[in-house]
């Protein structure tokens, strides 16, 4: 299993029944789903887990989903977030994806459309977090990620020290 997929999906959907059928959907289909009913019990639980990616309803009380989306940007840009709205058009859709939405989805939605989606979404996440670790786990020498410890590479890695303050163009 990815490390996306380990990961909870979001769920965020005012209407009771809509909720209970997209969590079993999702749930049916071997994810893992917290359900919220508005965008406030969404961030707070942020706080205390990282979701996988987000599902949204635009229309919310309170704060709606195009500001969910906003707020899930600023706190990671990566995210996916999907929206999905009954009340749509495509001007809504274009702008959400302008402003990062992964997908929009418009109701009524299948099931395995629903599923799909989501499962593009955190195949899309593990493999961000999969780039963010493999980043992080990079050997440097010298402050530059160059992998390699022949002298071939180790002379290439002197080579661009040496060269690197300079204004100089290399080809």
């Amino acid at each position: 299993m990815s490390e996306a997929a380990a990961l909870p999906v979001f769920l965020v959907e005012d209407d009771p029944a809509v909720r209970m059928g997209s969590a079993q959907a999702l749930t049916l289909a071997g994810l893992e789903v917290r359900s919220f009913a508005d965008a406030e019990g969404a961030l707070a639980a942020l706080a205390a887990e990282l979701p996988g990616a987000v599902v949204s309803d635009v229309r919310l009380p309170g704060r709606d989903g195009i500001a969910l989306l906003g707020e899930l940007r600023q706190l990671d840009r990566e995210l996916p977030v999907i929206l999905v709205t009954g009340h749509g058009d495509v001007a809504m859709a274009v702008q959400a994806m302008r402003d990062g939405a992964h997908d929009f989805i418009e109701k009524p939605f299948t099931s395995e459309h629903l599923v799909r989606v989501t499962r593009q979404a955190l195949e899309k996440r593990a493999l961000l977090l999969e780039n963010r670790r493999l980043k992080e786990a990079l050997p440097t020498q010298d402050g530059l990620p160059v992998i390699g410890q022949t002298p071939a590479m180790q002379e290439v890695r002197r080579l661009v020290a040496a060269l690197a303050p300079t204004d100089v163009d290399i080809l």
